[in-house]
């Protein structure tokens, strides 16, 4: 199995990445082993793979455009295809639908989702739909001055497309077909005042989606409707111990493949939370949050199969393999930290086979 790491690159984010770097991952240890580094790449902060693994996508944080590269099947080593603009600033994530055609960005400080058709080779066409996000700010003075789109999943089906907006404690809903958004009905739901939606995981088989609030620390579960989009709250629990008096702020989810599991990262407590899901619910209860060995995890994942869970220390430049418990789902640190600039993101492919 191959590894994609996108790091921050600038001198503006106080940056020590070199662009992505590409591993082979030890299946059996989750060893990484460096074969590659793209470089001369700006803020290359957030990666997404085609369905078949032949192609990879990044967006270019602080700037206003996305690349495509191809990857070689044997070697997963990846070559360069081309750039296209977002009609936005500081886009910071990208889906593919389920057919591979179109890819959709999130268009942090430009307030908007952008539409990008995908050519049969793989490259980018130009912009073809810009989707502009408004409705009341929320309080935080800094935070909440405008829209602020952070993520835009497609549901299990592909007919969705969700997008919690940090700046508008919402999170929007669109329908997506023949390459274009539209509002689904309801278009959105609202957040507890403050929260700031970050980011989004389903549960598919439970009926479910998790957001995480960066701004106030908690994830909030949903009932999730596959039929109209929509998102009726169910229940809200903080993200950290409560014995923890600091700051800090949530980024990132995840949902195992069983169902059995959520994960979510705390940057400030430098942890990754450990929620148990009820299997009859959905309804979530913390079981604990364990130490990511280093500072600010802005980003983790689970390896497909979910023995593993790498956590990315964006500030201390190291990313960190845990094993998961089975059985409670908890972290234990699973050979020494891998050294890595400002890591952001990361993706894994599978070989091909011969």
């Amino acid at each position: 199995m191959f590894a994609y790491v996108g790091s921050r690159t600038t001198r503006e984010r106080n940056a020590r990445g070199d662009g992505i770097s590409v591993f082979r991952v030890g299946l059996d240890n989750a060893r990484l082993e460096l074969i590659q580094v793209v470089r001369d790449l700006v803020n290359p902060s957030f990666l997404a793979l085609d369905r078949a693994g032949r192609h990879l996508y990044t967006v270019h944080g602080d700037m206003s455009d996305i690349s495509a590269f191809r990857i070689d099947a044997a070697t997963g080593k990846l070559e360069f295809l081309n750039r296209q603009g977002t009609g936005g600033k500081n886009p910071v994530h990208l889906a593919l639908d389920p057919s591979g055609r179109h890819v959709v960005v999130s268009n942090h400080l430009g307030s908007s989702l952008a539409v990008l058709p995908v050519r049969p080779d793989g490259s980018l066409g130009e912009l073809e739909q810009l989707v502009t996000l408004d409705g009341p700010l929320g309080p935080h003075r800094i935070e909440q001055k405008l829209s602020k789109p952070h993520f835009n999943p497609f549901d299990p089906s592909g007919e969705f497309v969700l997008v919690p907006d940090k700046g508008l404690d919402r999170t929007f809903s669109f329908r997506f077909a023949g390459g274009r958004l539209a509002p689904a009905d309801p278009p959105f739901t609202v957040a507890r005042e403050g929260a700031g939606p970050r980011h989004l995981a389903f549960a598919p088989r439970l009926g479910m989606a998790y957001v995480v609030n960066e701004l106030d620390s908690t994830v909030t579960a949903y009932a999730w409707s596959a039929r109209t989009g929509g998102l009726t709250p169910r229940q809200i629990l903080s993200t950290l111990p409560d014995t923890f008096t600091g700051n800090s702020r949530a980024a990132g989810i995840q949902v195992d493949g069983d169902e059995r599991f959520l994960y979510a990262s705390n940057r400030g407590h430098d942890s990754i939370a450990v929620f148990r899901i009820d299997p009859a619910t959905g309804l979530l209860s913390f079981a604990g949050a364990d130490a990511t060995r280093g500072h600010t995890p802005r980003f983790f994942t689970l390896v497909p199969d979910g023995r593993f869970l790498f956590a990315l220390n964006e500030d201390s430049d190291s990313i960190v393999a845990f094993a998961v418990d089975r059985a409670s789902g908890r972290l234990q640190p699973a050979g020494d930290p891998v050294k890595a600039g400002s890591p952001v993101c990361m993706v894994f492919a599978a070989p091909a086979r011969s």
